[in-house]
């Protein structure tokens, strides 16, 4: 089975996606996701034409399908508050345009927080934002995010996730990312992930999982909690993992990595390290390391 894997890189003004194909390289990945600007603001620089088309050159030289790639929509989206359905809007519908200038598929989105609205109001307000933002002219696919049900968070269940769906007119521009941690957190036991995928099929349908973000979990299972492990150091584990990751009903589909940076104190300095190498070569050979930690410590000395 071919694995289409990556992890989460930077993207900035200078170099903008050149910079994140030469850091998904670096790791041996063949995809990769990237926020288009950072994720806690509204800041954004403008796409440069011209480094556009040096990064479909240095894609296609690499073998990287731009139809792999996902763009993460940024955090200050909150479809699920209607306070901020004007913004919401606005700013969803903007950075929609710069995913399509990029030439890139599928933009994630975490669906929101109903902050007290209760859920069916949270969900309709999900739907109300979407149905003003989608059209049959848009090409980019919004992927909604599994969740781990921290707080008033939406998406917990894939019920949730298929009411939402169920009340957007344009549904062939709406996708699902599930998130590993997310789901083991919300509840889903990754013991048997056929069975996962079972009801995923049941509730929502294969057809619309568009990616995946493959990441362990700080937490045991329905704590709601949202804390991202390395790969094997988690309470899902490394075999657990791999299974999903080498699925037969998921072949094709963009997985990502999202695990935490590992940090290092360096003359009173911390430096931290992206895993995503290491990691991305341990699910290749299927092979646990288990002082993947300790090793990447040792080797920025």
């Amino acid at each position: 089975m071919d694995l289409i894997i990556g992890s989460h890189v930077s993207f900035n003004k200078d170099s903008q996606m050149i910079g994140s194909i030469e850091e998904a390289l670096s790791y041996k990945a063949n995809t990769f996701m990237f926020y288009t600007g950072a994720p806690q603001n509204t800041n954004r620089c403008n796409i440069d034409e011209q480094l556009l088309e040096k990064a479909k050159v240095l894609l296609k030289e690499n073998n990287i399908d731009i139809n792999n790639v996902v763009v993460h929509a940024p955090y200050i989206i909150n479809l699920a508050n209607i306070n901020n359905f004007d913004f919401n809007v606005n700013f969803l519908k903007q950075e929609i345009k710069r995913v399509e200038q990029l030439g890139v598929k599928y933009l994630v989105l975490h669906p929101g927080s109903h902050v007290g609205l209760g859920v069916e109001n949270g969900i309709n307000n999900i739907i109300k934002t979407l149905n003003q933002v989608l059209d049959e002219k848009i090409s980019v696919t919004i992927c909604l995010e599994t969740m781990a049900g921290k707080g008033t968070e939406l998406g917990r269940t894939f019920e949730e996730l298929k009411q939402i769906i169920d009340g957007v007119k344009y549904q062939d521009k709406i996708g699902v990312c599930m998130d590993t941690s997310h789901i083991n957190d919300a509840g889903y036991d990754l013991n048997d992930f056929d069975k996962i995928l079972d009801e995923f099929d049941k509730v929502i349908g294969l057809n619309y999982l568009k990616c995946l973000h493959i990441n362990d979990s700080k937490n045991e299972k329905s704590s709601h909690k949202d804390r991202h492990e390395n790969i094997g150091f988690g309470y899902i584990g490394f075999d657990n993992l791999i299974k999903v990751i080498y699925n037969s009903r998921l072949k094709g589909i963009p997985m990502l990595l999202e695990t935490p940076y590992i940090s290092k104190d360096d003359d009173d300095k911390a430096k931290v390290f992206a895993p995503y190498k290491q990691e991305i070569e341990m699910i290749r050979n299927k092979k646990f390391n288990p002082n993947l930690i300790e090793d990447i410590r040792e080797f920025y000395k």
